[in-house]
Order: structure tokens, then C-alpha cells, then sequence
């Protein structure tokens, strides 16, 4: 499970990176993923998360600098058309054969990632403006398992075993600014940011760090925050622009993200409530194997939520 973390007024951070990418929640809690999902994008492997924005998204920030560090240990899996995407991009597959698999994939990354953060004073067009770059370093290991049968040419044959991997290394880095406005209990916000692909990334290897290509979103987003009775909702909605990774020649299609969370604040520091996102792959990928469909992705996912804020963030937060 991905997870994402919070820092300044709680508005939350992004975490990179797992190497098969499930979807993530903002908080403790559990995933409910619709029957039909599927993860689409090159290797079961996207730029966005989903969850990178819960409560209190759009909300003023404390003015000035901020460092966030988190350990990002966790274990997820996938199969299916994920699991032959990868056989494709090691070069274990021939995008042309016809596949019919019996695979699975695990991963177990262990990274901690750094995000320093600037929140200018000076408005911006009447905005908060911000800026932050993250990246994270660790280890990260996968292994591919299970039975693969190919037909081509008339002929048949069935493979089984097991394809273990690990490496020590660092992830892409990830520029992101955000512009805030408030007006009483009304907070908005737009955001970009981007995949600068410097991590340790090889196509032919199953454990990376790095995704192997750039990618660009921006989007918008509002959280509705009453500090007087302690309700508050936020939505952030954007569009994510791949581009072609040029070791494989794959390009991943244009995704859909929703991110929301919902809280009550039962004492000035502590809120409790639900968080969720929606992702949808508007466009198909390109340069994938044939056998593997239009694979577009589609993903759920809604959780309980714990916030804690130190001492002067609210204030902060109502900027």
C-alpha cells in the first residue's frame, strides 16, 4: 500500500516511490478497490499516486521553511496483465507472442524520502505560493513467480520459475508548486509538479527506483474549513501528461485523479475521518503488448483518517 504523509497545516505530501504501485490511502487504514480495477501504465507503474491530497489540501500554510522525512516500508503485489507487463519490459517477453499467464509479482521497497518545502511570505496574485522538491534513496526488491504460456508460430510452450532482483539507489525527483487563496471558510488551490527522471532506473532490471520517463500534472483543488464548529472537506482534482520512455519506447496515457478527505476536528489538534480517492485512465498507452488489451487503469479507494497538529499549525491554517 502506498502511503502519504503530512506536513506543514497537514496538507498532504507526496511519497515516492513503490515498484509495482498499488493505490495508496492518506492515513491508517484500508483500501476498497473497485472488482474490475486494474493498473495500466508501463510495468503496473504510474507517476501520480492516488491519495497525494486529503484534508485540509488547500488550506494557508505556515510561512517559511519545512523539512518532511519519512521511512516508506511496505509490501505490495500484483498479477495479471501487470505482472506480464513487466515480463515485456526485462525483455523475458516478446510484446507479439500470445500470453497467457499464471504470474505474480511482490515488492518490498525501503526508502526515506526527503521534502524540503519554502512557503514564500510575499503573495502571489494574491496567493500563497510555495514550492518543494522531493526524492527518497533505500532499497527496493521485487520477484516475478508463477507459470507463463506462449503460442507463436503455431507452437506452444510453458515456462515456469522465478525472476528474483534488488538494488540499493535513489528515486527521481519531484518539483511541486502550489498557489493558495483563502476567503473565511473557502480555501482553493492550484498545483503542478513534475517526475524528473535522474533515478536509478535500468529496463531490463525488475527492482528500480525511478519510472524512466518525465511526467508533468496540474490541477486544482478546494477544502471547505469552519475552525469555529471543526468541520472540514477537501477535494483535489488534476491530469497527468506522460512522456515516452526512452529505453522502451512505451508511453503511458493521460490519467484522471480525484483526491478527498472529510474530518472533524473533535480537539484543536486531532481530527478524525474518511479519506478516499477516484483515478481513471482517460487515454490508452502506447508501444504496450498486444495480448495485454487497451490497458487503461482504473482504481477506488476510501479509508479512515487520523490527523494530529502540532502546536501554531492551525493558525497556519486559517490564514
Amino acid at each position: 500500500m502506498k502511503k502519504s504523509f503530512s506536513r506543514g497545516n497537514t496538507s498532504a505530501f507526496r511519497k515516492r516511490e513503490t515498484l509495482f504501485g498499488a493505490a495508496a490511502l492518506l492515513a491508517v487504514g484500508f483500501d476498497v478497490f473497485a472488482p474490475d480495477a486494474a493498473n495500466a501504465d508501463e510495468g503496473g507503474i504510474g507517476f501520480w499516486l492516488p491519495g497525494e491530497f486529503g484534508s485540509l489540501a488547500a488550506t494557508q500554510q505556515v510561512p517559511g521553511w519545512s523539512f518532511g522525512i519519512v521511512n516508506i516500508y511496505e509490501s505490495v503485489s500484483a498479477s495479471g496483465n501487470v505482472a506480464a507487463a513487466r515480463e515485456v519490459t526485462i525483455g523475458n517477453l516478446h510484446p507479439n507472442v500470445n500470453a497467457n499467464l499464471n504470474v505474480s509479482l511482490s515488492a518490498k521497497p525501503d526508502l526515506v524520502l526527503v521534502a524540503p518545502t519554502y512557503v514564500f511570505t510575499t503573495p502571489v496574485v494574491g496567493g500563497q505560493f510555495a514550492v518543494s522538491l522531493a526524492g527518497a534513496a533505500g532499497r527496493s526488491s521485487g520477484d516475478l513467480n508463477g507459470t507463463l504460456t506462449l503460442s507463436a508460430l503455431g507452437t506452444t510452450a510453458t515456462r515456469q520459475g522465478e525472476i528474483s532482483d534488488a538494488r540499493y539507489g535513489f528515486s527521481d525527483l519531484y518539483p511541486q508548486a502550489t498557489l493558495r487563496w483563502n476567503s473565511g471558510v473557502n480555501n482553493w488551490m492550484v498545483y503542478g509538479m513534475g517526475d524528473i527522471p535522474v533515478g536509478t532506473y535500468d529496463s531490463s532490471r525488475l527492482a528500480n527506483l525511478g519510472i524512466g520517463h518525465g511526467a508533468l500534472d496540474s490541477g486544482v483543488g478546494y477544502t471547505y474549513f469552519d475552525p469555529k464548529t471543526g468541520y472540514e472537506f477537501s477535494a483535489v482534482t488534476g491530469l497527468t501528461y506522460n512522456l515516452v520512455n526512452p529505453a522502451t519506447g512505451y508511453r503511458n496515457g493521460i490519467d484522471w485523479h480525484v483526491d478527498w478527505g472529510a474530518s472533524q476536528f473533535v480537539t484543536k489538534t486531532v481530527q478524525l475521518g474518511a479519506v478516499g480517492y477516484f483515478y481513471q485512465q482517460l487515454a490508452a498507452d502506447r508501444g504496450a503488448a498486444a495480448f495485454l488489451g487497451e490497458n487503461l487503469s482504473r482504481v477506488a479507494g476510501i479509508g479512515p483518517q487520523f490527523g494530529f497538529l502540532f502546536s501554531g499549525q492551525r493558525a497556519g491554517m486559517c490564514g
